[in-house]
């Protein structure tokens, strides 16, 4: 199964978390609605926490890095498409933000939770996506995997890029 977490499940999660606070808002539960938002919100904060050690169990496989261990000095714009309940997307945040310490390219984080305009631009259908020049990369990466896209596509748009 590829690491990757569609954005119909994300947004599926906050319209549970909605139609469940709705209906026991209706029926005058203030209390139960008031219950069912912060324990289901309290769920998801918990499964996307300890996703890595979950995620074998759900079939995903291990979600273990893999440590860049030549990288290359790339300035250059990397944009990171995360979406709020992606268990991937603090992995793949986690692991650039380490390469931008040490690549030193810009690091520009969008979340698209409540934006779709935006994934209807970039045709997101999954997260998490990193996008460096005309590159995409969609789902959970290493940071090996990570440093060596990151290169290819910087240099790929410097040398696109207009003088």
């Amino acid at each position: 199964m590829k690491q990757q977490c569609h954005v119909s499940f994300v947004y599926l999660s906050w319209l549970i978390l909605a139609c469940g606070m709705i209906f026991y808002l209706f029926r005058g539960n203030y209390l139960q609605a008031g219950l069912w938002v912060f324990f289901v919100a309290l769920f998801l904060w918990l499964y996307v926490r300890n996703f890595p050690s979950l995620s074998k169990l759900m079939g995903y496989g291990s979600v273990a890095d893999h440590p860049a261990t030549e990288v290359i000095r790339t300035p250059g714009s990397v944009a990171l498409y995360t979406g709020l309940g992606c268990p991937f997307c603090p992995l793949v945040r986690k692991r650039l933000k380490e390469l931008q310490a040490r690549m030193g390219f810009e690091l520009r984080e969008v979340d698209v939770t409540f934006k779709p305009d935006v994934l209807i631009s970039k045709g997101i259908r999954a997260l998490p996506v990193v996008e460096v020049g005309e590159g995409l990369w969609v789902g959970n990466a290493t940071s090996e995997e990570l440093a060596k896209f990151i290169a290819e596509h910087a240099g790929a748009a410097a040398h696109t890029a207009p003088a």
